[in-house]
C-alpha cells in the first residue's frame, strides 16, 4: 500500500520548484465527506499478489513507513473476493489517519482458516450495531448495511459511515475520475491533495515548504505492479481558477525532452519543463504567482527548462529556438571567459535573474557561469559543474545512453510536460532536502541502488496525465546465460508442479498452479495473478486445455478428488461441468480428441467405474467399457498408431487393456504386469511401460509382450517419445542409452518437451533444489542448473522465439527462467 512513498513520488517530481450501478455509485456514497486517499480495489487477489512480488516493495518490509501503514490495513490479507471495493484514508482527530474498507456483501468474504486468535465482540457505539474484530494485536470494527459490508479503523468513523446510509453525494471531480480510471488494473488510487496534511506532517520536515497541495487539486493514479516495475499511470487535475503547479504548464504543447541529450550520464536526477509557447507559460505563470508580472519577450523562444542534479551541484538548461535575444542580455552581464576543450565559458555578474524570470520551477540558484552548446544555455554555480559538463557532452557520454534511462523509457511518453528521471541517490537528496531523516533512512535500508525512477506529467485539454514508475535496472546479460524473468510469491505453499497454459486472446503463456489450501491460481506472463479461486479439493494430474464450444476460446479442464471441473477464462464454472462424484478419489482426468476436432470425449474414472462425457456434459451412450473387473489404476492414455485409435486402461490386478473408441477390446495382453508409478507410452510403434522391478515391457499390436531388465530401482522415472526413452534411477539419468550421473540426490521422474524439432529432458533434485535440462544427446543445457524444486514446464511463454521454464522455487512460490 506504502501510500507515503506515493505521495513523497509525487511531491519529489516538483521538487526543482519551490452498468455497475451500480457498485460503484454505491460505494462511492458511503465515503466520507473529508477524504485524503480512496483506493478503488478492483481485484484484491491480484493486488496482493503484485504489492508482495514487487523487488522494490519487500525491500521495504523492514522500514517503519511499511510497518505504520501494514499494522492499519493487515487485515486485508483475511478478506478474499474479487469484486470491487474502496479503502478509504481519512483523516481523523489530532493528526491521526483512520481507514474505511467498504465492498458488497456477499458469502464467504472472511477464510477464517487465515485467521489465528481471532475474537469478536458485539458492540453499540451512538446508536450504531456493529462488531469489534480483535485479532493478531490489531483491532478493527465491522457492519453490515443491506447491500456492503462496512469495516473501519475506528468506531466513530464507522458510526458516521453509517449514519449516512450510503446517501452522500460525491465529490463530482471523483466521480469523474473514478469512472475515466482503468477499470482492468487491479487498484486505482485517488488522492485528494488537499487533505493529506494526515500523510505529509509525520513524514516532512517542519520548514519544509513543499506540499501535495500545491501541486493539484485531485490525482488519479492507476496501479500496474510486476516484479521488478511499480507503475502508476493516471490523471491530474486541478480548476483554470486554482493555482495548482500543474496550471504552469495549462495548454501548453509537451516536447520530446532535449535534456536528456545534454545532461552528463553521471548525472543523479534530472528534471526537465517543457513550454513550447513560452507566452502562455509566461501567462500562466503570472496567474500562478498571483502577483504583478511584466511579460518580457526575452524568453519569447525558450522551449524547456532543464535542471540537472548531480552530487551536490545543479545545473539550468535552457533550450531555445531564438537564443540571439538571451545571448545579447547574457552579454550585459559577462564579467570574463574562457575556452574549454572547443567551448567558450563566461562568468556572469548578476546571476539571480533566472530565479526572476522562472519561478517558481528555478528558485535559490547562483548563474555564475555558462556555456552554449547547440541551441542550449548551460548554467552552473561553479566553473566545475560547467566544465564537467562540456566534457561528457564531447565523448558522447549523456543520460540518453545510461542504462537508467534505456531501462525506464519504455514505461513513459515519448513527449510531456513534466519530466523527472532519477537514481536512487538522486531521490535520497531530494528527501534529505524536504522530508524527516527517518523517511530517508527508510529508503536507505531498501537498498534501492538498482532501481530508476521517473515521474512524467502531460498535458492535455483541462486535465494532465500522470505517470509514476519505480523500475529495475536492466542489466545485460550473457546470451548463453539463463536468467531469472520472475519469481512469485502466493498465498499458501504450493501443491502441485506449475504448468503453462495458452491465453487464447494474446497467444502467449500463462501460468496455472494449485497451493495446499486448494486454491486455484492463474499468472500472467509478467507474473501477476489474474485470480485465485477456491476448489473443494487437490487436482489430480495435469489441467487440460480446451475449446468445447469451437470458438478459439479456451477452457481449464481437470478433476479433484470429487469432482469434475471444466474452468472459463476468468476462474468460472462452465456448465453443466461441475459434476461430484461421492466415494473414493477420482483419478486424473483424460481428455481425448480424435480426429483433432474439439468433439472431445472426457474420461473420468473412479475405482471400477468409467465416465466419458461429450462436450456437452452428457455422458457418451456408445462407450461401452463403463465398468472394470478391478480398481482403474491412474487416467487412461488414448494412443494412435498409424490410423488406429487405442484407449489403455492399467488395473490395479496387473491388467493392462487397450480398447477402441466403443470401449470394446482392440488388443488382448494376457500377460500381468506389477504396474510402476509411470505411464503407459508410445515408444517404437508399441505400448512401452515399466514395472516395479525396473523391467522395461512393450507391447505389440498382437499383444505380444517383451520385456528388457534395465536394472531400474522401485521408484524409477520414465518417459519417452516413439523413438527417445528416458530414465531416471537413483542418481543416474540416461537418455537415448546415454548415462548422466548427477549428485547423490532425490530426484523427479524425467519430463521430455518436444519443442521446435528439438528434444529437451527436466529432471529435478528435490533434495538440494535444482532442476537439471538436457538435449537428446544428454548434454546439458547452457546456464542450468537452476535453483527449483518441483517437476518443471518448458514453453516459448511469451512467443519470442526464446524459451522459458516455470518451477516451484520455495514453499509458496514459483520462479521463471528464461533461456538465452
Amino acid at each position: 500500500m506504502k501510500i507515503k512513498f506515493l505521495l513523497v513520488f509525487v511531491m519529489l517530481s516538483m521538487s526543482g520548484c519551490k452498468k455497475e450501478k451500480d457498485h460503484k455509485t454505491n460505494l462511492l456514497s458511503y465515503l466520507p465527506e473529508k477524504v485524503a486517499v480512496v483506493i478503488r480495489i478492483n481485484n484484491l487477489s491480484r493486488l496482493k499478489s503484485e504489492l508482495r512480488n514487487n523487488t522494490f516493495i519487500k525491500n521495504m518490509d523492514a522500514s517503519s513507513s511499511y510497518k505504520c501503514i501494514y499494522e492499519k490495513v493487515r487485515f486485508l490479507g483475511n478478506i478474499q473476493t474479487d469484486s470491487p471495493a474502496l479503502l478509504a484514508f481519512v483523516p481523523g482527530p489530532n493528526d491521526t489517519m483512520e481507514l474505511l474498507l467498504t465492498l458488497p456483501r456477499i458469502p464467504d468474504l472472511i477464510d477464517p482458516d487465515s485467521i489465528s486468535n481471532r475474537e469478536t465482540e458485539a458492540v453499540v457505539y451512538q446508536n450504531t450495531d456493529m462488531l469489534k474484530n480483535t485479532f493478531e494485536g490489531g483491532t478493527f470494527y465491522s457492519a453490515l448495511t443491506t447491500d456492503h459490508l462496512l469495516i473501519a479503523s475506528s468506531m466513530e468513523l464507522l458510526a458516521n459511515v453509517v449514519k449516512g446510509g450510503g446517501e452522500r453525494k460525491t465529490d463530482p471531480i471523483l466521480e469523474s475520475l473514478y469512472k475515466t480510471s482503468n477499470h482492468s488494473k487491479s487498484a486505482a488510487i485517488f488522492i485528494n491533495t488537499a487533505n493529506c496534511n494526515i500523510v505529509e506532517t509525520p513524514i516532512q520536515k517542519k520548514e519544509s515548504v513543499l506540499s501535495i497541495a500545491d501541486y493539484s487539486e485531485w490525482v488519479s493514479l492507476d496501479l500496474d505492479g510486476s516484479q521488478d516495475n511499480l507503475s502508476f499511470h493516471g490523471i491530474s487535475f486541478s480548476r483554470d481558477s486554482t493555482q495548482g503547479f500543474i496550471n504552469l504548464f495549462r495548454r501548453t504543447v509537451p516536447l520530446e525532452s532535449a535534456t536528456l541529450s545534454l545532461a552528463p550520464s553521471t548525472s543523479d536526477a534530472i528534471l526537465s519543463f517543457s513550454l513550447k509557447d513560452y507566452t502562455r507559460f509566461a501567462r500562466n505563470q503570472k496567474a500562478f504567482l498571483d502577483r504583478s508580472l511584466v511579460l518580457d519577450t526575452l524568453f519569447n523562444g525558450v522551449e524547456e527548462i532543464g535542471l540537472i542534479y548531480e552530487k551536490d551541484k545543479r545545473m539550468i538548461v535552457l533550450h531555445t529556438s531564438a537564443p540571439e535575444s538571451i545571448a545579447q542580455f547574457l552579454q550585459t552581464n559577462e564579467k570574463n571567459s574562457f575556452d574549454y576543450h572547443g567551448n567558450e565559458i563566461k562568468a556572469l555578474d548578476q546571476n539571480g535573474f533566472l530565479n526572476d524570470f522562472f519561478d517558481p520551477i528555478i528558485s535559490d540558484f547562483n548563474a555564475n557561469f555558462y556555456t552554449v552548446i547547440e541551441n542550449a544555455f548551460i548554467f552552473g554555480s561553479d566553473l566545475n559543474a560547467i566544465q564537467m559538463m562540456i566534457g561528457h557532452y564531447n565523448r558522447g557520454e549523456t543520460y540518453v545512453n545510461t542504462k537508467i534511462y534505456e531501462s525506464i523509457k519504455g514505461s513513459l511518453a515519448d513527449e510531456s510536460n513534466i519530466l523527472y528521471i532519477s537514481n536512487a541517490k538522486g531521490i535520497e537528496e531530494r528527501l534529505a532536502a524536504y522530508f524527516t531523516s527517518e523517511l530517508r533512512s527508510d529508503f536507505i535500508k531498501a537498498q534501492p541502488s538498482d532501481f530508476a525512477f521517473a515521474a512524467q506529467v502531460v498535458a492535455d485539454n483541462n486535465f494532465f496525465h500522470t505517470n509514476l514508475v519505480v523500475k529495475k535496472i536492466n542489466e545485460k546479460t550473457n546470451d548463453r546465460a539463463t536468467t531469472r524473468l520472475f519469481s512469485i510469491q502466493l498465498d499458501g505453499e504450493l501443491n502441485s508442479d506449475p504448468q503453462f497454459v495458452t491465453n487464447h486472446r494474446t497467444g502467449k503463456k500463462e501460468i496455472v498452479v494449485q497451493d495446499l489450501n486448494n486454491n486455484l491460481y492463474l499468472i500472467s506472463t509478467g507474473g501477476k495473478v489474474l485470480w485465485k479461486k477456491k476448489l473443494g479439493g487437490k487436482i489430480q494430474g495435469k489441467i487440460y486445455q480446451v475449446d468445447i464450444y469451437k470458438n478459439r476460446r479456451l477452457q481449464l479442464a481437470f478433476t479433484t478428488a470429487d469432482q469434475f471441473l471444466i474452468l472459463d477464462r476468468n476462474g468460472k464454472v462452465v456448465k453443466p461441468f461441475n459434476k461430484t462424484f461421492p466415494g473414493v478419489n477420482l483419478n486424473p482426468l483424460a481428455v481425448f480428441d480424435y480426429e483433432g476436432n474439439r468433439n472431445y470425449r472426457f474420461v473420468v474414472t473412479q475405482n471400477t467405474h468409467t465416465f466419458m462425457y461429450n462436450t456437452k456434459g452428457d455422458m457418451v451412450k456408445g462407450f461401452k467399457y463403463t465398468n472394470a473387473s478391478n480398481a482403474i489404476l491412474d487416467g487412461p492414455k488414448h494412443i494412435r498408431i498409424g490410423r488406429k485409435d487405442y484407449l489403455v486402461f492399467k488395473l490395479e490386478n496387473g491388467e493392462l487393456k487397450i480398447l477402441n473408441r466403443e470401449g470394446k477390446p482392440r488388443i488382448t495382453v494376457k500377460e500381468r504386469l506389477d504396474f510402476s508409478e509411470n505411464d503407459v507410452v508410445l515408444y517404437k510403434d508399441k505400448f512401452t511401460l515399466t514395472d516395479k522391478n525396473g523391467t522395461l515391457f512393450a507391447v505389440d499390436e498382437k499383444g505380444k509382450v517383451s520385456g528388457t531388465k534395465l536394472n531400474l530401482n522401485k521408484d524409477h522415472g520414465f518417459d519417452a517419445t516413439n523413438k527417445t526413452l528416458v530414465t531416471m534411477s537413483d542418481d543416474v539419468l540416461s537418455i537415448k542409452g546415454r548415462k548422466v550421473s548427477l549428485d547423490l540426490g532425490v530426484y523427479t521422474k524425467p519430463r521430455i518437451f518436444y519443442i521446435a524439432d528439438k528434444i529437451y529432458v527436466n529432471v529435478t533434485d528435490l533434495q538440494s533444489e535444482r532442476t537439471y535440462l538436457f538435449d537428446s544427446n544428454a548434454e546439458p543445457i547452457p546456464g542450468f542448473p537452476v535453483f527449483g524444486g518441483s517437476l518443471a514446464d518448458l514453453e516459448d511463454m511469451d512467443n519470442d522465439s526464446t524459451l522459458e521454464l516455470v518451477v516451484k522455487e520455495k514453499d509458496s512460490s514459483l520462479v521463471v527462467y528464461k533461456m538465452n
